[in-house]
C-alpha cells in the first residue's frame, strides 16, 4: 500500500469513527484545536513534534499524517530529517525502523 492510499485510509477511518462515536471524537478534536491554538510554538514546530512521537510510537498511520500536514506548512526533507534524529536518539533501535518508514512515507508524499 502507498503512503498516499494510507493516508486516505486514515482519513477514512477517522470519518467512520466521527459516526461511530461521535462525542469522544468531537472531544478529540476539541483538544487537538487547543492545543493547536497555543501561541509558543508554531505549527509546524509543534506538527515536528507530533512527527517524533509518531516514530517513538511506531504508528505509520500518524507518520503519514503528520508529514502530508508538514508537507503542507512547507517542512523541508532535511528538517524533517533532523526530527527523525532526534527521534532515532529518543527512541533507539526501535525507533531507528520507525523512522526509516517515516522518510519512506516522506518522501513517497513529497514524490
Amino acid at each position: 500500500m502507498t503512503a498516499k492510499n494510507a493516508l486516505d485510509l486514515t482519513r477514512n477511518r477517522s470519518r467512520a469513527l466521527i459516526k461511530a462515536v461521535n462525542a469522544p471524537m468531537k472531544g478529540f478534536g476539541q483538544l487537538s484545536a487547543a492545543v493547536k491554538a497555543g501561541a509558543a510554538l508554531s505549527a509546524k514546530e509543534k506538527e515536528y513534534i507530533a512527527l517524533g512521537i509518531s516514530v517513538a510510537q511506531g504508528c505509520d498511520d500518524c507518520a503519514a499524517f503528520h508529514a502530508d500536514v508538514l508537507r503542507n506548512l512547507g517542512a523541508t526533507r532535511d528538517e524533517v530529517s533532523d526530527v527523525l534524529a532526534m527521534a532515532i536518539q529518543m527512541g533507539g533501535g526501535p525507533a531507528v525502523m520507525n523512522a526509516g518508514r517515516a522518510l519512506e512515507i516522506w518522501d513517497e508524499l513529497t514524490a
